[in-house]
């Protein structure tokens, strides 16, 4: 009787630090929610709308992003959204996932704050027991929609502020530089809530600087095109300000034209704190581990480089330093 073949190795323990739940909407769930919702996708079939998932640039992709959400109406919706991604990211190695979701892409939409956040909330306190990860839920305002709009969103969050974590910054980034919304980010610190934003993806350094002295931010998301700044670059490195690179988000939105080219390793032998990451899984070609491999691959990282990564996760992470320290005990553990 012929042997089965060896068991894959278990993935290293990680954190996902940025991921956007609305990104793990793979074809297949889109189609079963617009069925159940009476939604009519302009695709004929779940390969028809995968061999969509090609972008030229950020812009193409939120263009396909957000004709998508329109399937996204009720709790249920979000919270078979958030357990689908939840199932895969075990399966990716996942300990633990800090998750963004766009408030004013759904409430636009006429789909209620609190449908938004109790669909998906339902599905993360079930994660501990369910998948064995534990969560966080980072709000995010949309950068090109107006200040006005984000301080809105803000207000109306407020009688669901012990669910949510940390505000965040995403969405078009050329031309919303974090300054603009200094307002609301100073309304978010004096609620107790953590800060993280995107800036330096497609903008520059300065957006990065922005962040820093302006948002008061604790992460910053993407933050590759930091390395165009070699004060900047000091700088995290001294204040050990994490960054939540997503390799795969980079090659597909064209940040960078071949992952063989990625800064990840210039990043860490400058002593920055980097984590990684999956964006928008479903539309980008991989969940966390998926990029784990990839960088290993294009970029001949060794095993140590990667335990690294993963260390640094949870370094990033808002956990409670028991929390982190078992997680930390987990990576060093690992036998790959």
């Amino acid at each position: 009787m012929p042997s089965s073949p060896p068991a894959a190795p278990a993935p290293l323990p990680k954190a996902e630090l940025h991921l956007h739940i609305e990104g793990t909407l793979e074809p297949e769930l889109a189609f079963t929610l617009a069925e159940r919702n009476g939604v009519t996708l302009p695709y004929a079939s779940r390969e028809e709308l995968r061999s969509a998932y090609s972008f030229t640039d950020l812009q193409s992709f939120l263009n396909l992003y957000y004709a998508l959400m329109a399937v996204l109406r009720t709790e249920d919706d979000f919270h078979d959204l958030a357990d689908a991604y939840l199932t895969r990211a075990r399966a990716q190695g996942v300990r633990h996932a800090e998750i963004f979701f766009d408030p004013q892409a759904h409430t636009a939409r006429g789909v209620p704050l609190a449908t938004v956040i109790n669909g998906l909330a339902r599905a993360l306190d079930a994660a501990p027991e369910r998948h064995g990860i534990t969560t966080r839920l980072i709000m995010c305002f949309l950068r090109d929609e107006s200040a006005e709009s984000a301080l809105a969103t803000f207000e109306a969050a407020r009688p669901h502020l012990d669910r949510i974590t940390a505000v965040g910054l995403d969405s078009a980034e050329v031309g919303h530089p974090p300054s603009k919304f200094r307002e609301v980010y100073a309304l978010a610190r004096e609620a107790g809530l953590k800060c993280v934003a995107h800036a330096g993806e497609e903008g520059p350094p300065a957006y990065v600087w922005e962040a820093l002295d302006i948002l008061g931010v604790d992460r910053i998301d993407h933050g590759v095109r930091c390395m165009e700044d070699e004060r900047l670059v000091a700088r995290l490195a001294a204040e050990q300000l994490p960054l939540t690179v997503c390799p795969l988000s980079n090659v597909r939105l064209r940040v960078i034209d071949d992952l063989a080219d990625h800064p990840l390793p210039a990043m860490l032998d400058a002593g920055l704190l980097v984590t990684v990451n999956s964006d928008d899984p479903a539309y980008f070609g991989g969940y966390a581990d998926d990029n784990f491999t990839a960088v290993r691959d294009a970029l001949h990282l060794d095993d140590a480089t990667l335990r690294t990564l993963a260390r640094n996760s949870f370094r990033a992470a808002f956990l409670d330093e028991a929390t982190r320290e078992k997680y930390l005990k987990e990576v060093d553990a690992h036998q790959g």
